[in-house]
């Protein structure tokens, strides 16, 4: 099959797995489908300058010190100081980043978000990763991939409809090179396109993402449609304080943010988990989201957080709503 040299990894990796699980047969013939469909050039203007961005990273060394099991995701290796300005340049080109750190080859990639801090709140309560097949759904450049690949999971795969996103992650794929054995990949596509009824799964992350879901409901089944029987989903979500009725639906924006939908309790988004058949269901991390943990850095310089809150009163948004609270909530799917 003719697939360009990024897309070849992805479509080995899932070929890799197909012959394990016959259930990943039908999902691997849409893949190249779905690959075009996702970096359609016609969708976003600037996803041809990304491509030529990561295209014209250097040639690397083979070797170098890969670390996916700590706090920022490390790639250490011998690169000339040219090499590393250039390296600098192209990767800022595919500034904003979001979600991190990174440091790839003595470059630090300062992101938003110190979602480092949120692994650590998660981590600790997690069925043990290692040997588990892991879906990252809203998983941005893929910090907590590479971190769940750090962990030990067999394969972690990435979905998320930004090709900006995309293309973050195969510049950090560039620097890591074969050092997971291509166990970590991405796919430009939302959990809507993910096979019904896949049942493959052995852990389902959703983190990020139920709040910009107009039927929330719906997301949970498709995540549940996922995981293997007896298998774990993580959900990390916007949630507000109250009881099991609980359920706040924002106005046009919530801290500045479209497409804010329903934010529930933690209390009623368990109780919404358990009508939608998930078991063991409970609440495992829930704190206000501070100043230091999601900011605008120099790989970030847009507004974030101090932006979208009141100057005067820092617990309610410039809108007047709470500001934001998020809940981890881990729930199986029945055996």
């Amino acid at each position: 099959m003719d697939l360009p040299e990024h897309h070849r990894a992805l479509y080995q990796a899932f070929l890799d797995q197909a012959v394990l699980d016959q259930s990943l047969t039908a999902w691997l013939a849409k893949l190249p489908e779905q690959l075009a469909n996702g970096l359609d050039r016609n969708r976003h203007g600037d996803l041809p300058a990304w491509e030529k961005a990561v295209a014209k990273l250097p040639p690397l060394p083979t070797e170098r010190r890969v670390q996916l099991d700590s706090d920022t995701v490390s790639v250490e290796l011998n690169i000339s100081d040219s090499q590393q300005r250039q390296c600098f340049n192209l990767l800022r080109k595919l500034a904003p980043w979001r979600k991190g750190p990174f440091q790839l080859g003595g470059i630090q990639i300062d992101t938003e978000w110190r979602s480092d801090w949120k692994w650590q709140r998660v981590a600790p309560h997690l069925a043990p990763l290692k040997y588990r097949k892991v879906l990252d759904v809203g998983g941005g450049s893929g910090y907590h991939a590479w971190r769940m690949a750090g962990a030990g999971a067999a394969f972690v795969l990435v979905i998320d409809p930004s090709p900006r996103f995309y293309w973050q992650f195969q510049a950090v794929r560039h620097f890591v090179g074969d050092a997971d054995s291509g166990r970590t990949q991405f796919l430009p596509i939302g959990i809507e396109d993910v096979p019904e009824n896949l049942a493959f799964f052995d852990t389902v992350f959703s983190m990020g993402v139920l709040y910009h879901r107009p039927a929330p409901l719906e997301h949970l089944q498709q995540l549940k449609a996922a995981l293997k029987p007896g298998g774990e989903l993580v959900l990390e979500t916007l949630v507000v304080e109250g009881d099991e009725q609980t359920v706040f639906v924002p106005g046009e924006r919530y801290a500045s943010m479209p497409n804010v939908y329903f934010l529930p309790s933690s209390k009623a988004l368990c109780h919404w988990l358990e009508r939608c058949g998930f078991t063991n269901v409970r609440v495992v991390d829930e704190a206000v989201t501070t100043l230091e943990e999601q900011r605008s850095t120099e790989w970030m310089t847009y507004q974030s957080l101090a932006d979208f809150l009141d100057p005067n009163d820092r617990t309610r948004t410039i809108e007047g709503y709470p500001a934001p609270r998020r809940a981890v909530i881990l729930a199986n799917k029945p055996s």
